[in-house]
């Protein structure tokens, strides 16, 4: 994933709200990870979020510097508050698919955040299209992991995603690279 900074002049208002909501995807993760470290609430993670790293205007401070520019502050706070209100049916979805040998808790802090988001998206009311929302968290678990974290991510969100949309029967088959030696 790259950081955004002013729009390159091919850049049209199509990308400017794609960059948007992988920015808000990015933030999610971030803030499900400070949840979950620091043990806060969701409420006070996402107004400090709100007020002090998704910047609602154009800034020349980027992920470096803790902030999480062009992010859609609406996307983000839906991410995070449903991803927190459905995190027990989640962690039951990924334990699910996740090898016995392997349990949540043995999963990378951030890996964890990852898959919490983007269950949090599988499982909404009214969801964007399963391939767009696991290519999303494909791209952000690129910028936060360089070894076979993305690729489980990818075989993790696709099981879910077929379990939610009733395409595969429980237990689903272990998931290529979710092998211990593998994270």
């Amino acid at each position: 994933m790259t950081q955004t900074g002013a729009p390159a002049p091919d850049d049209t208002p199509r990308n400017d709200r794609n960059r948007s909501r992988t920015a808000s995807r990015v933030g999610a993760v971030q803030a499900l990870f400070q949840i979950e470290q620091g043990g806060d609430n969701a409420e006070n993670v996402v107004s400090q979020f709100t007020h002090h790293r998704l910047p609602t205007g154009k800034t020349s401070l980027g992920y470096a510097e803790g902030q999480v520019p062009d992010a859609d502050i609406r996307l983000f706070t839906a991410i995070v508050r449903g991803s927190v209100a459905r995190q027990a049916d989640i962690d039951a979805m990924v334990a699910d698919v996740l090898p016995a040998s392997w349990p949540m808790d043995r999963l990378d802090p951030v890996l964890r955040a990852l898959l919490r988001a983007a269950g949090g998206e599988l499982t909404a009311q009214d969801p964007a299209p399963s391939r767009v929302i696991i290519n999303e968290y494909m791209d952000v678990a690129h910028g936060f992991f360089s070894g076979d974290e993305p690729r489980m991510l990818n075989g993790v969100l696709d099981a879910m995603s077929r379990r939610i949309a009733g395409t595969e029967a429980a237990p689903a088959t272990p998931v290529p690279g979710a092998e211990p030696s593998a994270i």
